[in-house]
C-alpha cells in the first residue's frame, strides 16, 4: 500500500483507479485509459465521490487520446472530444462536477478553435490542450480539498476538543487526495483538537463502513462506525459538536444533494442544536438551479439494497426504492464550507450562493 491513500492513478500515460467494490478485504488498483473503461468504472461505482468522478472522467479521456493512433485534424479533434464528453456524462446524473468539467473543456475548446483555424497542427494544439487541463484537475482538487480543511476547522475555532458525526465517503477515496468533510476531520486531527470522529455505515452501499472507516483506520483517527439508525441517538447520548457531509450538487438557494441520509441527520442535528456543515468545492456548486427541487436524483438498482457482497439479505418479490442521494433543504445548513471560504446564510436567513461567489471572485480580480 502507499503511504497516502489514491483513489485514481496517473502516470507513464496510464491512468488508473482504486476498485472500491473491492475495499476493503482487496486493494487493486484497474486500468482506466480509455473513456469506455472511465465510463464503466464511475456507472459501476468502482470510483466514486461527486470530485473524483469528473477527475476519472476527465483522465480517463485525457489517456485515450495520448495513446490515440490516428492523428485528426481540428474540427475532427474537437468532434472526437466533446462526443466523448457527452458519453462519459450519462454515466450519473446527479453529481454536477462531471457536467461542470465537461462544460468548462468544452468552452475553452471552442475558444482555441478560434486561434487555431488556420493552424495545420491545430488538432495536436487542442489535443494537447484538453490533456493539460485534465491533468491540472488533479493537483487543483487536492490543493482545494487542503482549503476546505482549513476553512471547515476554523468553524469549531473556539471548542478545544470535538466529536464529528460524518456520513457516506468524502475523503482520499472520493477525491483526488485529502478529501472534503473528511479533508476538515483531516485537519482537526492533525490541530489536535479531534477527540473523536464517528461514521454512519451508509446504507445501502455502506460507503461508511467499507471505505470512511477504512481510511480513518488507515490514518489513525479516532473514529467509531455506527449504524445509519444509530445516529439520532448518539447525537442525544454522546454530544456530538458538528455533523460534517460532503455534497455532489449544490444548488443557488444552498439546497445540497448528497448521499442518501444526509437529510435525516440534518433534521436530527436540528432538532439537537447541532451544527450542521457541508463541505463541498466549488466544482460541486450550481447556481443555474434555483433550488432542490431541480436537482434530478439518481435512483440505483434494487439488487444494492436486496443484496450485499452478492448474497440475498431481503424476501423474495418485495418492492424496492433506491435513491442515490436526497436534498437537505438550506434552512437545515449552518454553513458550506469551499475552497475559498464558508458560505454562510444572509440577514434574512437565506443562502446567496451565487452573490458569495461573486464577491469572492471580484475580490480576486483586485489582486
Amino acid at each position: 500500500m502507499s503511504k497516502s491513500l489514491e483513489s485514481i492513478r496517473y502516470y507513464d500515460n496510464k491512468f488508473e483507479v482504486l476498485n472500491q467494490l473491492l475495499l476493503p478485504q482487496t486493494f487493486v488498483y484497474e486500468d482506466c485509459s480509455t473513456s469506455d473503461l472511465g465510463f464503466a468504472a464511475i456507472k459501476s461505482m468502482k470510483v466514486r465521490g461527486a470530485p473524483a468522478i469528473a477527475i476519472a472522467a476527465a483522465l480517463s479521456l485525457a489517456s485515450e487520446l495520448k495513446n490515440l493512433n490516428k492523428k485528426l485534424n481540428l474540427v475532427d479533434t474537437k468532434n472526437y472530444i466533446f462526443s466523448k464528453l457527452d458519453y462519459l456524462c450519462e454515466s450519473r446524473p446527479t453529481a454536477v462536477n462531471l457536467f461542470k468539467m465537461t462544460e468548462d473543456m468544452k468552452s475553452l475548446m471552442q475558444k482555441e478553435l478560434i486561434h487555431l483555424e488556420n493552424n495545420i497542427t491545430g488538432g495536436e494544439i487542442l489535443k494537447n490542450l484538453f490533456i493539460k487541463k485534465a491533468e491540472e484537475l488533479l493537483q487543483n482538487d487536492i490543493s482545494d480539498n487542503m482549503a476546505i480543511g482549513h476553512f471547515g476547522a476554523e468553524c469549531f475555532s473556539k471548542k478545544e476538543k470535538v466529536k464529528i458525526l460524518t456520513h457516506c465517503n468524502t475523503g482520499s477515496l472520493a477525491t483526488a487526495g485529502y478529501g472534503t468533510a473528511l479533508g476538515i476531520i483531516r485537519t482537526l486531527h492533525a490541530q489536535k483538537k479531534l477527540e473523536r470522529t464517528f461514521a454512519c455505515e451508509t446504507r445501502p452501499y455502506n460507503q461508511g463502513a467499507r471505505l470512511t472507516a477504512f481510511e480513518l483506520v488507515y490514518e489513525k483517527i479516532p473514529a467509531t462506525l455506527i449504524s445509519d439508525s444509530m445516529a439520532s441517538f448518539l447525537m442525544k447520548e454522546k454530544g456530538i459538536d458538528g455533523v460534517i457531509v460532503g455534497a455532489d450538487r449544490v444548488v443557488a438557494n444552498g439546497d445540497t444533494a448528497n448521499k442518501i441520509g444526509t437529510y435525516q441527520l440534518a433534521i436530527a442535528a436540528h432538532y439537537h442544536n447541532i451544527p450542521f456543515y457541508v463541505a463541498a468545492p466549488t466544482t460541486s456548486i450550481d447556481c443555474k438551479k434555483k433550488s432542490g427541487k431541480e436537482i434530478m436524483i439518481e435512483e440505483r438498482p434494487k439488487k444494492e439494497l436486496t443484496h450485499i457482497n452478492n448474497m440475498q439479505i431481503a424476501a423474495d418479490g418485495i418492492d424496492v426504492w433506491n435513491p442515490s442521494f436526497d436534498v437537505t433543504p438550506a434552512f437545515l445548513i449552518s454553513g458550506i464550507v469551499t475552497e475559498i471560504g464558508v458560505i454562510f446564510k444572509n440577514e434574512i436567513g437565506e443562502y446567496d450562493v451565487a452573490d458569495f461567489l461573486n464577491k469572492k471572485k471580484k475580490a480576486t480580480s483586485l489582486f
